[in-house]
C-alpha cells in the first residue's frame, strides 16, 4: 500500500519537546548542562553590532579624496557623541568654516581616501537570549546557546502573530463555540493568555491589548481584523516580529470556527498554568507552526523516551483529520479507509483519496492533499 504524506498538527496533553536556544552571532552562554531554567532565565548573551551610517565628507567639503584625513578631526577607532564634529574645512576666514557633526552615538569605523566617505557605526545593542520554556538544559552549544527540554501539553495552531511570551492560561468563555467578545476581556486578565471559542472580535482584541495581556488562543479570526491590527497586508512571509502588544494564535483557520473540542478542553484542564506561547508561523517550505507549551515536570513519569523532531506523516485508519479544503473546510473527521487506487476528483485530475468519517456517522470522499493530521 502506498503511503500518504501530510502535514501534522500536534495537539497532545503529554510529551517531551526539547527548544534549541540559538544566539544569532556568537556570545556567552550562562548556563551549563543539568542546569534547571524557566522562561526567563537567561541562556546565552551577546552584542549585536549598531546600524552603519555613511557621510559624504568630500562632497559637504568640497574636497578631494585623497586629502580626506586632512580635514578629519576624529580618527578610526574612535568614539563620539551625537552632533560631536567629526571633520572641519581649514578656510583663511574662520567665519566661512564648513563642520560635519555626527548623527549618531558610536564610532567611527572607516575613512577611505578612494570614495571620500566616513562610516559611522552606532553603539552595539546587548542581546539576552532567553529559555522561553521551564525545563532542564540537556546540552550547551559553545559560544552559541543551549537545549532546553521540558515535559508539557503541546498545542500547535493554524497561523499566529507575535513573538515568544509567557503567562498564565485563563479561559474566558463556556464552550468551543463562543465568541470572545470585548465584555469578555476583563481587566484581572492583565498579563495572562486567555482562551476565547469560535472568533475573536477586533473590538476584543483591540481591549486585550489596552489591559495588557499577554496572548490569545482563539480558533477562528477575520483576515480583515489582521490587517487593521497589523497596518498593513501580511503576505506570506514568515511572522513572529509583529509589534502589536500581544502574541496571537489561531487554531483553526480564518473565520467563525470552533476551536477543535480536543484543544479547547485540553486548555481548559490546564487553566491556571504557566504557558509558553509563540506566533511565529511560516507557510513555505520549512513549515513552522505557531505553539502552545505548557510544562508539567510531573508528566515525566507518564513518558517513556523523548519524542523530539515528532514527523510521522503517514496517515492510518482510525487517525483524526482537520479538513483544510471547502465543502468542508475546518471540520473535523476520523479516516475510516485509504483505497490504494487513484481516483478522479472534481477537477477531473487524478489524485489520492480517503474515506472520512464525521462525528455524526456520515462520511465523505477527500483528497489526502486536503487534509492535515492530529496528533493523538
Amino acid at each position: 500500500m502506498g503511503h500518504a504524506y501530510t502535514p501534522g498538527l500536534r495537539v497532545t496533553d503529554k510529551t517531551l519537546i526539547r527548544k534549541k536556544r540559538i544566539l544569532p552571532i556568537q556570545g556567552d552562554v550562562m548556563i551549563k548542562s543539568g542546569d534547571v531554567v524557566t522562561s526567563d532565565t537567561i541562556i546565552a548573551k551577546t552584542e549585536l553590532p549598531g546600524k552603519v551610517h555613511t557621510i559624504n565628507v568630500v562632497n559637504l567639503l568640497s574636497i578631494v579624496p585623497e586629502d580626506i584625513r586632512h580635514y578629519m578631526i576624529k580618527n578610526e577607532g574612535t568614539k563620539i557623541e551625537k552632533d560631536e564634529t567629526i571633520a572641519e574645512s581649514k578656510p583663511l576666514i574662520r567665519w566661512f568654516k564648513t563642520t560635519i557633526k555626527s548623527p549618531i552615538k558610536g564610532t567611527i569605523e572607516n575613512i577611505s581616501e578612494i570614495t571620500g566617505q566616513v562610516l559611522l557605526r552606532e553603539e552595539p545593542q546587548p542581546l539576552q537570549l532567553k529559555a522561553y520554556i521551564d525545563g532542564e538544559v540537556v546540552q550547551v552549544i559553545e559560544k552559541e546557546g543551549a537545549l532546553v527540554e521540558t515535559y508539557c501539553s503541546f498545542i500547535q495552531g493554524i497561523f499566529g502573530i507575535g513573538g515568544e511570551t509567557t503567562g498564565i492560561i485563563q479561559v474566558a468563555v463556556k464552550n468551543p463555540g463562543q465568541e470572545l467578545t470585548a465584555d469578555l476581556v476583563l481587566p484581572e486578565y492583565k498579563d495572562k493568555i486567555i482562551v476565547g471559542g469560535s472568533y475573536v472580535s477586533s473590538s476584543a482584541l483591540k481591549k486585550s491589548i489596552e489591559l495588557g495581556i499577554k496572548g490569545i488562543v482563539v480558533g477562528g479570526f477575520d483576515d480583515k481584523d489582521l490587517k487593521d491590527l497589523l497596518g498593513y497586508d501580511l503576505g506570506v512571509a514568515i511572522t513572529g516580529t509583529e509589534k502589536v502588544g500581544l502574541t496571537l494564535i489561531v487554531t483553526e483557520g480564518f473565520g467563525r470556527i470552533n476551536m477543535a473540542k480536543k484543544t479547547f478542553d485540553l486548555l481548559v484542564s490546564r487553566q491556571g498554568k504557566k504557558a509558553s506561547i509563540s506566533g511565529v508561523t511560516q507557510i513555505r517550505a520549512g513549515v513552522i507552526r505557531p505553539e502552545i507549551i505548557i510544562p508539567d515536570p510531573g508528566l515525566k513519569q507518564a513518558i517513556s523516551g523523548t519524542e523530539e523532531g515528532w514527523e510521522r506523516g503517514a496517515l492510518k485508519e482510525g487517525d483524526q483529520i482537520r479538513i483544510i479544503r471547502e465543502p468542508y473546510f475546518g471540520q473535523l473527521a476520523r479516516v475510516k479507509s485509504l483505497p490504494n487506487e487513484l481516483a478522479k476528483i472534481e477537477t477531473e485530475s487524478p489524485a489520492r483519496i480517503l474515506e472520512a468519517e464525521f462525528p455524526d456517522g456520515k462520511t465523505a470522499v477527500i483528497p489526502r492533499a486536503n487534509v492535515e493530521l492530529i496528533e493523538e
